[in-house]
């Protein structure tokens, strides 16, 4: 009968953990169907507005007044989002990828997962591509993703202060850690369309931990994300069912044979993007830290980028046909016969996903070089500056923009030795140009075969990301420097190649804070308020020798679990005492999940203090442990993949003589430059 039962058990968390998924994927792409919604209504009421007043002045004279217009409309919308992500969230800023890869890696960062985190993320986004920055919002779906997992999956919201009391089992860091792979997964997948690529992307470049069923229901998240984008889309446009909206972007169908596009895309522009990148990092670090500077420079880069913009299309006399079958959203006649648009108009006055379908699609000749030359540079130079920048914005699409305008310009020099279609040269350039900013193979080639609906580009796809990654990794490391530079002990996928010939005694932190197993009250009080070491995670070890060293390896304890213990006052005296005590349960560890209150908050008696708390029914008596002479490569590999965040150094006689954490390790991801940068980062 106990067997039957838990067997039962087990196939009810099977179908919760099924359901959540389903959930995630459902709300997900709720939310990619609002932002697309209204990025495409706020974006169009600005460009008619800007093309009435455009075409107004066109006759009469005065466009500096257009300019003045469109300069003011877009510091509006990027000032309303800067303002909300620097004051209210300033986790929210950038895409949220390096964040969510970094939790999904071990790491707990604050405030990353909350709601008020996807509210502003979700705002700031929305304000970001209508006031016009080269900036995408597929990248912040995949935050957006995460949060509403980490969210659905504890059944509860500690923003709001309410509890639905289900899914109590979940609330523990590793089951949180799977739903938040399903989220990312289910934010690719309505950010592109792409389910098989969503499920790649949180193993490539996410979870440090999987399964094969993980990989299912991570799936299955995907394809309801999917699905509830489409349908929603199909009823917006008043097409119900008719399902050809299968994400935030969709590059359209490429039909036509690929013999033509076989050719090799360099990394290197991506690799340039990554350097001046990281370097303005450094300086918006050192110097533009505080809110206030940090909207300021928001809007600088919202005034410039329309000012460029504007007189990009103002010199340039790139006239073409404006036929019957021109898809042009809002074409510009400016200085152009009638009859005729301008043509820089098309990529620089519009959303960046309508642009990137205008370079693949346009037919030849829609584009001169000299236009493609131009925007490229410009357009570059704007999206390096904008990264970065405090809102809410992805480097997608800017990449695929970038890399779209060469790949094409390509193409056309290409034409005059021989017959070529740029817009599938395009394709292969923004893939390129992707690839060589984000460092993604597998999961990206998936990803844009998906978005193409053709899966013979493929190979030419593959063929060029692997180019790009090689190349730029050359010249300088991806986007992953970022987190060190925020002091974020992120660990990549192996250990650097000088870390053979160190041990675990060389990089481990010693003396190490140790308890007993019945420890002093007052002195658990005292390790949990020292604001010097803050430490999470101490062993437990049978009772220390007489020169003060540590003894025996009993089990390891962590704060959160300290805390708990302390609120509810689990004393041995009052448990060996006549007086009624109700006996501590797992559910009250999981009702403090994941914000444990502070020590501070904790009162404790001066008669409180002088007591005794017996931890071993608490602590984990199996911590995982390493001998001092273990190689850092091993040690590595056990933070890695089992999600450690800290690691027990014992001697030959099994006693504590230190502890490996994950900034021990992060440290030796740097070189000694780096280090310094890092050094001067952070002062």
């Amino acid at each position: 009968i106990l067997q039957i039962w838990l067997d039962s058990e087990l196939i009810c968390l099977e179908i919760t953990r099924w359901v959540i998924c389903g959930l995630i994927g459902f709300l997900t792409g709720l939310i990619a169907c609002m932002i697309d919604i209204a990025v495409e209504k706020l974006a169009g009421y600005k460009y008619l507005a800007v093309k009435q007043n455009i075409e107004k002045y066109t006759e009469l004279g005065g466009l500096s007044i257009s300019l003045i217009l469109w300069a003011v409309l877009n510091s509006a919308f990027v000032m309303l989002g800067s303002l909300a992500v620097a004051f209210l969230e300033p986790i929210a800023a950038g895409s949220g990828i390096p964040q969510i890869k970094c939790f999904l890696n071990g790491v707990k960062i604050p405030r990353v997962v909350r709601l008020k985190t996807l509210v502003i993320k979700v705002f700031g986004v929305i304000c970001s591509v209508a006031g016009g920055l080269a900036v995408g919002k597929e990248g912040p779906m995949i935050h957006s993703g995460a949060v509403v997992a980490a969210g659905v999956s504890q059944g509860r919201s500690t923003s709001l202060k309410k509890d639905f009391k289900i899914f109590e089992y979940f609330r523990r860091d590793t089951e949180k850690r799977d739903f938040v792979s399903a989220g990312a997964a289910a934010g690719v997948s309505a950010a592109f369309g792409a389910p098989v690529g969503g499920v790649l992307f949180s193993l490539e470049e996410g979870a440090s931990f999987w399964n094969q069923l993980l990989t299912w229901r991570i799936f299955f998240a995907s394809m309801v994300s999917t699905f509830t984008l489409n349908f929603f889309l199909s009823i917006y446009h008043g097409k119900p069912g008719q399902l050809s909206s299968p994400g935030l972007i969709n590059f359209g169908r490429f039909d036509s044979d690929v013999s033509s596009v076989f050719i090799v895309f360099r990394g290197v522009l991506g690799a340039l993007f990554n350097i001046i990148n990281y370097w303005l990092t450094i300086f918006r670090i050192r110097y533009i830290h505080r809110p206030c500077l940090q909207v300021m420079e928001a809007m600088l880069v919202a005034a410039v980028t329309a000012t460029v913009s504007f007189a990009m299309i103002y010199f340039s006399n790139d006239c073409q046909p404006l036929g019957q079958d021109n898809t042009e959203e809002y074409p510009l006649q400016l200085f152009c016969a009638d009859g005729e648009y301008n043509s820089m108009a098309t990529a620089f006055f519009n959303t960046p996903e309508r642009s990137v379908r205008s370079l693949f699609h346009n037919p030849p000749g829609t584009y001169n070089p000299v236009t493609l030359g131009v925007f490229t540079l410009a357009y570059f130079a704007l999206a390096v500056w904008t990264y970065g920048l405090t809102v809410s914005a992805g480097v997608f699409i800017p990449s695929l923009l970038i890399g779209a305008a060469w790949g094409r310009l390509f193409g056309i020099l290409l034409s005059f030795i021989i017959w070529a279609d740029p817009g599938k040269y395009a394709l292969i350039g923004a893939a390129a140009q992707l690839g060589g900013i984000v460092r993604m193979t597998l999961s990206l080639t998936v990803i844009l075969v998906e978005a193409t609906g053709n899966v013979t580009y493929g190979f030419p796809i593959m063929l060029v990301l692997m180019t790009a990654k090689i190349v730029g990794d050359y010249f300088i490391e991806g986007r992953s420097r970022i987190p060190g530079l925020q002091s974020v002990p992120f660990l990549h996928w192996d250990a650097p190649p000088t870390s053979h010939w160190l041990t675990a005694r060389e990089v481990m932190s010693s003396p190490v804070t140790c308890f007993n197993r019945v420890e002093k009250v007052g002195r658990i009080v005292d390790v949990l308020s020292n604001t010097s070491t803050n430490h999470n995670g101490f062993p437990v070890v049978s009772d220390t020798t007489e020169n003060d060293e540590p003894g025996k390896i009993c089990g390891l304890i962590l704060r959160s679990q300290l805390i708990v213990l302390l609120k509810h006052k689990v004393f041995v005296e009052r448990a060996s005492s006549r007086l009624s005590q109700r006996r501590l349960q797992l559910k009250d560890f999981r009702d403090a999940y994941p914000r444990f209150p502070p020590i501070q908050s904790i009162h404790v008696s001066q008669d409180e203090r002088e007591c005794m708390m017996d931890l071993t029914e608490f602590m984990n008596p199996t911590p995982y442990t390493v001998p001092q002479e273990t190689s850092l490569p091993r040690v590595f590999k056990l933070f890695r993949a089992l999600g450690l965040r800290h690691l027990v150094v014992v001697d030959n006689e099994n006693r504590v003589v230190g502890l490996v954490t994950r900034k021990d390790l992060a440290r030796y991801h740097v070189g000694k430059d780096g280090l310094e940068e890092l050094h001067l980062a952070q002062t």
